[in-house]
């Protein structure tokens, strides 16, 4: 079964959860625990503040039923995600946990739904106010440094990157979740492997060039290769390719994919195909000979209700109003 809850929703049952949650006597005065809502399963967060508005989750639990969270376009902070288990997915089709971390650039977080498997999650997160970058990596000026700029965009859309999970990330991961000290000495030991981590999720990002010039362009071999994926997912709207066999068919690495993709059409792989995807499912819905369901499943859409979903979120109405003959959200 699957749940789908509001963030007020979550919001509501988490704040009942806190209050009934205490400060364990094992744990430190910048430490607490706060057990998940008895609604949605079993287990806690861990919520330590290492350094002043730095604070470490550490995340053990397991829901009931698979939960779907809806939440709205909000101002976000600087994050840093590690699953040692588990798998969380933002509904654009990116997901970390399986392979993958995550880093949530600062700045306005677009509308999601995320997709939260009733699987054992197992990991940590990293919380921090995006001036904390200057503190920590800054410029001979006391700036943040440039090349971690893409973190802080203010009132923009906000960075997501799902850089690779590698044996050193995990590793430092489940150093910070069995951290052997206490105290003062607790604090010092997880600011150094908070900046470890980070350090390891940002290598590949701040190293690898992926096919971009220094100058930031990407190279014409790589344009090419971009837009021979682009072909590929046209061709097999009903049937894509994921992102490892595409990034295979046309010599990239995924990474180099995912990033190019970005850049060069200013939108995600998936955001790519879903649009395309709905824009033949409205030919299709305007001949109107077929049905709702049938222009569903032929566009590669196994959940109708999902489908209706991403429909209206690009036209502003319903398949069905489509089907209907309705052309916009103002007609009556």
């Amino acid at each position: 079964m699957t749940i789908t809850l509001t963030q007020k929703d979550s919001a509501q049952l988490w704040a009942e959860a806190e209050q009934n949650s205490t400060w364990n006597a094992a744990s430190e005065p910048f430490e607490i625990i706060c057990q998940i809502p008895k609604q949605l399963g079993k287990g806690y967060v861990r919520d330590i503040e290492v350094y002043p508005q730095l604070w470490l989750s550490i995340s053990d639990y397991k829901y009931h039923d698979d939960v779907l969270l809806k939440a709205p376009a909000r101002n976000h902070p600087v994050q840093f995600s590690v699953l040692l288990s588990g798998m969380v997915g933002d509904g654009t089709g990116e997901y970390f946990g399986g392979g993958y971390t995550l880093i949530s650039g600062s700045g306005v977080q677009r509308a999601m739904t995320f997709e939260i498997r009733k699987s054992q999650h197992v990991g940590i997160d990293i919380h921090m106010q995006p001036d904390l970058l200057a503190t920590f990596f800054p410029t001979h000026d006391g700036q943040i440094s440039p090349e971690l700029s893409l973190l802080v965009k203010a009132n923009d859309w906000q960075t997501l990157l799902y850089p690779e999970t590698t044996t050193a990330i995990n590793f430092v991961a489940q150093q910070m979740i069995n951290c052997p000290y206490q105290g003062m000495t607790k604090r010092i030991y997880l600011q150094a492997k908070v900046l470890e981590l980070m350090a390891l999720q940002l290598a590949p990002i701040l190293a690898d060039q992926g096919g971009v010039h220094s100058s930031g362009q990407l190279k014409a071999q790589t344009i090419a290769r971009l837009n021979y994926a682009r072909e590929i997912l046209l061709s097999s709207l009903e049937n894509p390719p994921s992102i490892l066999e595409l990034a295979q068919q046309v010599g990239v690495s995924d990474r180099t994919l995912r990033r190019g993709f970005q850049k060069l059409f200013g939108t995600t792989v998936f955001g790519y195909l879903t649009d395309k995807r709905m824009e033949w499912a409205e030919q299709l819905l305007r001949q109107g000979n077929t049905t709702v369901a049938a222009v569903a499943n032929r566009i590669g859409y196994s959940h109708q209700g999902r489908f209706a979903l991403t429909f209206k979120r690009k036209y502003g109405i319903t398949p069905s109003e489509c089907f209907l003959g309705k052309m916009s959200v103002s007609e009556p």
